[in-house]
């Protein structure tokens, strides 16, 4: 046990046992003391999507009486994508002791644990979070770690069931992302080529790890008939997401996202979970922290609000026509 979580847990005890002896009105006054929380998001804070999930965390903490600079202190961290910061930044945090961590993304959340057992993780927008170790299960997640998993295993098969209601029909899938940041591609894959086996389409691979290798493997594709694109959640593939749009745009590839910031920065369709909604709800596991429960004992949580957002404009633009029974259910149509 390090010098520092002696001291953490020496200060928890204290503020306890006081707590204990004090009337209601003064424990209120004890609760309302500076608190220390440290968050990484994966991308940079200039991003409209980071500035919305940081709005929604802090929307989510002071809904319960959490307000930064007057109760709680948030030390930001924004890493623009770039593995080597949320390694540093990670360290940053870790060395300024919070008392609870807030970790966005797969990469980050790795860059985390390696540092520390011991200071609570909240984790949000992470996939896979028993297969790759990060918690025992999700109904008993045992060590510092808890929080809300990104996706459900069968929006794999979804994603392709999405993409093959357009017109002229597609019969060729490939699936761009940067194996370096997105865990568990083997399964992702294995879970896609089960559900195109009954989509009568066939799925590969497309890895990538930077914006010379989307630009050559998108000029591919092209050069091939009835194909379209999939790109799941993946840090790295939200940062280059203009890129992609563009680029799919240019080469008239339709494509299906895992994202919704694709869809409303261009991109054709996109069936994602609410980022937005997973920072609000991680709100609520970092308050029964600061109140005194464990990790261990708080259940990861499934996603529970999905959006299929449907880009008309950009359809016309690609000379394709989406299935109005695809279009009666999305949840947000752009003309």
């Amino acid at each position: 046990m390090n010098q520092q979580h002696i001291v953490r847990e020496t200060r928890r005890t204290v503020l306890a046992g006081i707590a204990a002896t004090l009337a209601p009105g003064a424990q209120a006054q004890l609760r309302d003391a500076m608190r220390r929380l440290g968050v990484l998001i994966p991308i940079a804070k200039s991003d409209p999507r980071a500035q919305a999930d940081a709005a929604a965390l802090s929307v989510g903490l002071s809904a319960l009486n959490w307000k930064e600079g007057g109760n709680l202190r948030i030390d930001w961290r924004w890493a623009g994508g770039d593995p080597t910061l949320f390694e540093r930044y990670a360290a940053e945090l870790i060395a300024l002791n919070p008392e609870v961590l807030l970790a966005a993304g797969n990469p980050v959340v790795e860059a985390l644990r390696r540092r520390t057992s011991t200071i609570p993780i909240v984790i949000t927008v992470v996939s896979s979070p028993v297969e790759r170790g990060i918690v025992q299960s999700l109904a008993h997640p045992g060590g510092n770690i808890t929080g809300f998993s990104l996706n459900d295993p069968p929006m794999a098969g979804k994603w392709l069931q999405i993409l093959t209601q357009i017109t002229p029909p597609i019969a060729h899938v490939s699936v761009l992302f940067n194996p370096e940041t997105l865990p568990n591609t083997e399964l992702m894959m294995s879970l896609m080529e089960e559900a195109a086996r009954t989509l009568t389409v066939t799925v590969r691979a497309a890895p990538v790890r930077d914006g010379a290798e989307i630009e050559a493997t998108m000029a591919e594709l092209v050069r091939e008939e009835h194909f379209g694109l999939l790109v799941p959640p993946d840090i790295f593939t939200t940062v280059h997401r203009h890129t992609i749009v563009d680029l799919a745009a240019r080469h008239r590839l339709p494509a299906v996202y895992g994202t919704g910031d694709f869809t409303k920065d261009g991109g054709l369709m996109s069936y994602a979970t609410d980022i937005t909604d997973l920072y609000r709800r991680s709100a609520a596991y970092i308050d029964r922290i600061l109140n005194g429960a464990k990790p261990s004992d708080l259940p990861v949580q499934m996603p529970t609000k999905f959006e299929l957002v449907i880009n008309l404009k950009t359809a016309k633009a690609l000379g394709v026509t989406v299935a109005p029974s695809l279009l009666a259910t999305a949840d947000e149509v752009i003309e």
